[in-house]
């Protein structure tokens, strides 16, 4: 599902943004750490290798809030010279590591589970308090996983949802926990363990997810079809920009960048262009979340497949050669200024020349012929057009 939306007030990038995930994040440790040690416990003393299992999974979430909290301290500092695009990659690279761990965790759970079925020897029935402390982790982790979800989508954080969905695996967790426990207490002693093997499935199907998204980010995976279509219309209804190609998007944390070349009219002045551009910039950032900067690049004409000005001359080089075209016309001499057009694999030239060089309309044209004449054979150059003020 898309996650392109119109701004809200919460900034995704300031301050704000830091101290609420903090916020929720120590919440959660306060939480997995009471749940830690009462499901580690009970279930050891009453003999539940299923509420053991769900006990170090919550421990596993107790290690993941505190490297969130790192992450958090990191990826709110701003650039600087070793890190020019900041460190947001800081909650990417977290996020990889949170998979890999609810992985590590899944799989030791199936295993410890499997070869306890595997035991020739009666296995035991777990006490009737283990059934009670499932229940109310069930309840607690469900709770914290609506709580952490709610901030993750205000903030927008990829690390925050990876942190709420491992919450929500613990929920899950403990709901096949209650069910192995039941069966357990009416006579299906082996339920307990199989509870423990399909948590261990459930969380290792989570670590999957949460590592294939991070690694697509970690890639420079562009954004959703939606978002990028979203994007393209943003930039069309700027005024100045005829077309546009070659958008690339990609996220970076819980910030969305794009670049994009925009068409605009051949003959605008660079500064004007430079403000068309300016204005693309801006709206995108104002009216799409959570896109927090864009690079602009101006183009004149469709040059994907078109005919390319690449190694045509700078002004400079142009400059001189015009010089030796007109040594013949003295009018030359009072050229005030040359504009010069890159467009369709050559160099349009337009002089501007006073008025007072010319008597009428035709010693005008006569002079325009000449010019035009004298660059005949340069194959860089396309055209000369003579202006007079």
């Amino acid at each position: 599902m898309s996650t392109m939306h119109a701004h809200e007030t919460l900034d995704h990038t300031g301050p704000e943004r830091y101290t609420a995930a903090r916020r929720v994040t120590r919440v959660s440790v306060i939480v997995n750490l009471l749940l830690t040690v009462a499901q580690v416990i009970i279930g050891y003393l009453g003999n539940s290798q299923a509420l053991v299992a769900d006990g170090i999974h919550t421990l596993s979430d107790l290690l993941t809030d505190f490297m969130v909290l790192f992450a958090l301290s990191q990826s709110k500092k701003v650039a600087d010279a070793e890190h020019p695009y900041g460190h947001e990659r800081i909650e990417t690279a977290t996020t990889l590591m949170l998979g890999i761990i609810l992985f590590a965790v899944g799989a030791g759970i199936a295993v410890r589970a499997v070869l306890r079925l595997l035991e020739t020897t009666a296995l035991p029935t777990p006490d009737l308090i283990t059934l009670w402390v499932a229940l109310f982790t069930l309840v607690a982790k469900e709770g914290l996983f609506r709580y952490l979800m709610h901030t993750a989508n205000r903030l927008n954080s990829n690390m925050l949802r990876a942190n709420a969905w491992h919450s929500r695996s613990d929920a899950i967790s403990s709901l096949v926990v209650v069910a192995g426990i039941g069966g357990s207490l009416i006579g299906f002693a082996y339920l307990d363990a199989v509870a423990a093997i399909v948590v261990a499935v459930m969380i290792v199907k989570i670590a999957i997810e949460l590592g294939w998204q991070a690694l697509r980010e970690l890639v420079d995976t562009g954004l959703a079809a939606e978002d990028v279509d979203a994007i393209r219309q943003t930039i069309l209804t700027v005024s100045g920009v005829k077309a546009l190609h070659l958008l690339r998007t990609r996220r970076v944390g819980g910030q969305a960048l794009a670049d994009v070349h925009i068409i605009v009219d051949d003959h605008l002045s660079v500064s004007e262009g430079h403000q068309i551009s300016e204005a693309v910039r801006s709206r995108l950032i104002k009216e799409i979340a959570p896109m927090t900067d864009v690079m602009v690049h101006i183009d004149t004409e469709e040059d994907v497949s078109g005919p390319s000005c690449e190694g045509l001359p700078l002004r400079d080089a142009v400059l001189k050669r015009l010089d030796g075209y007109f040594h013949a016309i003295p009018e030359a001499r009072r050229i005030e200024h040359v504009t010069l057009h890159y467009l369709d694999g050559h160099i349009d030239v337009e002089l501007l020349l006073p008025l007072s060089v010319v008597t009428h309309t035709a010693a005008a044209q006569e002079l325009a012929r000449r010019f035009a004449e004298a660059i005949q054979g340069d194959k860089d150059i396309g055209s000369v057009d003579v202006q007079f003020h």
